[in-house]
């Protein structure tokens, strides 16, 4: 019996991966990589900040470009290689990153009289323009669907699928009145590949639509139209367009049509699998488990944990949701993460540029760094330079460094930035445990867990947990690729797959005892900065920080 294959396909930000995978081993034996042809890195911008959208026909164009070249690939670098031997393809992608769609389930964008209108196209996940929106979702729902919160952390975003929607009725209502409805390009992607765009045919996915779409089966699926209604009439009437059919990735979306494995070169009939976010496949593909934090760390990160749907599981406020079946079936998948981390560091590195273009580089300010000892800067940062994700939930928070002097270096700042993202990962990590769902370890997934030694050692001296490193620097990918190897048949089950099919890096980061010592001290300063900024509840005096920064900086350089 011939060798088997799998396909992941990662909608990242800025560019699409398909990866192909050996079912047997998980070796990941060939990659192609695509960047999106519209706009600015593939992001289209305008004045305004807090607007981000992609054009539909670069999800497609992607599909096919990256397929063939991974195709291309293995067949170099595998002898014998054969496009028949790939039994299935898997789906991720960015979230919340709704578009709207014809009656017939085609962009609207694709049409001539909205080819050029950014609110036809697909709102891109970092998309902040319905801040408002989320505001008011949030307040109707306390007061009219409690329920409904609960299960998203207790506030809903405006990266999230509703505000956006709201949004684009009041900004664009030209588009909303031509749109029969909206979809996730999560459930795009699948059905495009499928031939399953038509709301008859329709699937859609239980990740998106229950982190995002406050779905769930306790109260019948989306939100009830009384409650859209009260938001706006038209949205209310919007309800009765949405999916009827919400699966898990264990299903699948359909199998790969005549016309897509022509365009590809791949088998027409193989299955494609309900589609999912990607941080929630990177999960699958980092072998996550109970007691396990997988972070998916890039230009932000997205922290996933599950815990078994048979035992109890209080709701815990400032998540980003907590839905059974959404990253493996059987299990509640937790999601949380931060709005900014890789981002903050480029931020330093290409806006301020200190020292210029060589010094101020990221491998130039790592050195600086890695000579500073815990507390040794006197700086303290807040890690909102995009908002927070988790645990506060707040897109208009913003950051902030504390106690430079006129002394102060760029990778002293560069530290305090890292060290800053590290605390807020510990806040996620706290609010975890405070509601019973302990992480004994973590492990990370993406290029800085991958090239940053100082980064991973900064986050396991101040969680104080060890960071281990997925073997996969795809692992997104590779958890769509799982994800299809279990729906083909090729394994019986995800903990089957994800033991065959995934692994660790031999590094293993431990924290240092001195340096958790003094970092606890700076976390403790951290929180009353959190807390004073970030919540209403907050009622004390910061009198103390700057000077209790100086006092651990000079006890360090003594």
């Amino acid at each position: 019996m011939s060798t088997q294959y799998t396909i992941g396909l990662d909608y990242g930000t800025n560019s699409v991966r398909a990866l192909i995978v050996n079912v047997a081993n998980g070796a990941e034996v060939a990659a192609a990589v695509w960047i999106y042809s519209h706009g600015t890195q593939g992001v289209i911008l305008s004045r305004d900040p807090n607007l981000a959208r992609q054009h539909p026909a670069d999800y497609l164009t992607g599909a096919e470009t990256t397929i063939k070249q991974a195709l291309a690939m293995a067949k170099k670098t595998v002898r014998g290689f054969k496009a028949g031997q790939v039994i299935g393809i898997g789906v991720d992608t960015t979230g919340s990153t709704p578009l709207p769609v014809d009656e017939n389930g085609q962009p609207l964008v694709f049409q001539k009289k909205f080819a050029s209108n950014p609110a036809a196209m697909a709102w891109l996940w970092k998309d902040h323009t319905g801040i408002a929106e989320a505001t008011e979702i949030t307040a109707l729902a306390r007061r009219m669907r409690p329920q409904y919160l609960a299960k998203c952390g207790g506030t809903y975003s405006s990266e999230w699928f509703f505000s956006k929607i709201l949004k684009c009725l009041r900004a664009a209502p030209e588009v909303f009145n031509a749109a029969h409805s909206w979809i996730e390009l999560s459930d795009f992607v699948p059905a495009a590949l499928t031939d399953m765009l038509h709301p008859d045919k329709f699937i859609a996915g239980i990740c998106a639509a229950g982190h995002k779409a406050m779905y769930s089966a306790t109260w019948g699926g989306y939100p009830d139209k009384a409650f859209l209604s009260k938001l706006n009439p038209k949205l209310g009437a919007l309800r009765d367009r949405l999916p009827k059919r919400v699966l898990a990735v264990d299903s699948a979306v359909g199998t790969l049509t005549a016309d897509w494995a022509k365009r590809t070169g791949l088998s027409a009939g193989i299955p494609v699998t309900v589609g999912a976010f990607d941080a929630h496949t990177g999960a699958i593909g980092a072998g996550v488990k109970p007691g396990t934090l997988v972070k998916i760390i890039g230009t932000s990160t997205c922290d996933i944990s599950v815990r078994v749907n048979t035992a109890k599981l209080a709701d815990i406020p400032g998540v980003c949701g907590i839905v059974d079946g959404s990253v493996v079936p059987g299990y509640f998948g937790i999601e949380a993460g931060q709005s900014a981390v890789g981002d903050i560091f480029n931020w330093l590195v290409n806006y301020m540029q200190p020292g210029g273009a060589k010094a101020g580089s990221h491998e130039e300010l790592t050195k600086g760094a890695l000579k500073l000892q815990p507390g040794e800067s006197g700086l303290l940062a807040l890690d909102w330079n995009n908002g927070n994700r988790t645990v506060l939930v707040d897109q208009q928070l913003t950051g902030l460094l504390l106690g430079q002097t006129l002394y102060t270096t760029p990778a002293e700042v560069y530290r305090a930035l890292i060290e800053a993202t590290a605390y807020g990962a510990l806040t996620i990590i706290n609010r975890y445990e405070e509601y019973g769902v302990k992480i004994f370890e973590v492990v990370n997934c993406g290029g800085i867990a991958e090239k940053s030694p100082l980064v991973m050692q900064t986050y396991a001296d101040i969680t104080g947990r060890p960071m281990k490193i997925s073997r996969s620097a795809q692992t997104c990918a590779l958890g769509s690729a799982i994800a299809a190897a279990v729906v083909a048949g090729a394994h019986k089950d995800f903990a089957t797959a994800q033991k065959k099919m995934t692994g660790l890096k031999p590094t293993v980061y431990k924290p240092n005892p001195k340096a958790h010592a003094i970092y606890k001290k700076l976390y403790a300063l951290y929180k009353q900065l959190h807390d004073a900024f970030g919540t209403k509840q907050w009622n004390g005096n910061l009198h103390n920080v700057m000077k209790e920064l100086i006092v651990i900086r000079d006890c360090v350089r003594r």
